[in-house]
C-alpha cells in the first residue's frame, strides 16, 4: 500500500480567502487551451485565427462553468435541485460535472461558430484537443482535495486517503482518469489532428476515447454514495451517461466517412 501524499487542498490562504488547488486546475486548463489553440492556428488546416482564440475560450469558460454546474445538479443531484433551487447557485458548496460541462461546451462553441461565420464541424475538431488536458488538471484537482476516490483494493499501490470515514485502501482512481483521459487521449487527439481529416472525425475520436476510457476507469472509482448503481447492478452513473457519448462517437465517424456524391 502506497501513503497518501497529503497536500493542502487549499493553495493560497489570505486571510479568510481561500484558493484551493482545484480552482487553480480549472485556470491551468483554460491558460493551455489557450496557449495551444493560438498555435494550432498556425496550420493551414485551422478554422481560426490567432486573434479570434481569447473571444473563444471565454466562450468555452461560460459553456464548462454553467454547464458543469447545471448537468451536475440535473444528472448527480435532481433531488436535492428540486427541494432546494438555490442550491444551484451555490457553487462554493461543490458540484460540477463533465458531461455537463460538456454540453455547455457544445452549445457555446454552436453560439460562437454561427456569430463567426465558421462551420460547427470543423470548429469542434478545432477545440476537441484543447479539453484532455484540462481534465488530467481537473482529476489531480479531485485527487488534491481527496474526493471522487476509488473502490476498496488491496492493489499494491491502493492508497487509504484520510478524509475516508472507511479508512480503507482505495484504488487512486483520479489518477487513473488523470493518465487515461488526460495524457493518453491528448496524445492520441493531437497527433490524429495534425493534419486535415475529414470533419468531424476529431470530434468523434474525442467521444469515442473520452466515452470508452471514462467508462473503464469507472470499474474502478467508488459510485456516488447517493446514487450507487444505476443499472444491471453494476452501471454506474458516470457510464450511463457514457453510453450516448459512444454512440453518437460511433454515428459521427460514420458520417464524417460516408461516400460523398457530387
Amino acid at each position: 500500500m502506497l501513503p497518501y501524499p497529503e497536500i493542502d487542498p487549499v493553495a493560497i490562504a489570505l486571510g479568510p480567502a481561500k484558493i484551493h488547488w482545484y480552482g487553480l486546475t480549472y485556470l491551468g486548463g483554460f491558460a493551455f487551451a489557450w496557449w495551444l489553440a493560438r498555435r494550432r492556428t498556425q496550420m493551414a488546416h485551422s478554422p481560426l485565427r490567432s486573434d479570434q482564440i481569447d473571444d473563444l475560450i471565454f466562450y468555452a469558460a461560460i459553456g464548462v462553468v454553467l454547464g458543469g454546474r447545471l448537468g451536475y445538479a440535473l444528472f448527480y443531484g435532481f433531488d436535492r435541485l428540486a427541494a432546494d433551487p438555490l442550491w444551484l447557485l451555490r457553487v462554493w458548496e461543490g458540484g460540477m460535472a463533465f458531461h455537463g460541462g460538456f454540453l455547455g461546451v457544445l452549445a457555446a462553441m454552436a453560439l460562437f461558430a454561427r456569430q463567426r461565420g465558421i462551420a460547427w464541424g470543423q470548429l469542434m475538431d478545432f477545440v476537441a484537443p484543447l479539453t484532455p488536458v484540462g481534465l488530467a488538471l481537473g482529476r489531480l484537482g479531485n485527487f488534491i482535495g481527496q474526493e471522487l476516490w476509488g473502490r476498496a483494493s488491496d492493489a499494491p499501490w491502493a492508497m487509504v486517503f484520510p478524509n475516508d470515514p472507511l479508512a480503507l485502501p482505495r484504488h487512486p482512481s483520479q489518477l487513473y482518469q488523470f493518465a487515461l483521459e488526460g495524457c493518453a487521449l491528448f496524445l492520441v487527439l493531437l497527433w490524429f489532428s495534425r493534419k486535415p481529416r475529414p470533419v468531424w472525425s476529431v470530434s468523434a475520436l474525442f467521444l469515442i476515447g473520452y466515452g470508452g476510457m471514462r467508462f473503464v476507469a469507472e470499474f474502478f472509482r467508488e459510485p456516488d454514495a447517493h446514487i450507487g448503481f444505476d443499472a444491471l447492478g453494476w452501471m454506474t452513473r458516470g457510464q450511463l451517461l457514457c453510453v450516448p457519448m459512444l454512440i453518437a462517437g460511433v454515428c459521427l465517424i460514420y458520417w464524417a466517412h460516408r461516400p460523398k456524391h457530387p
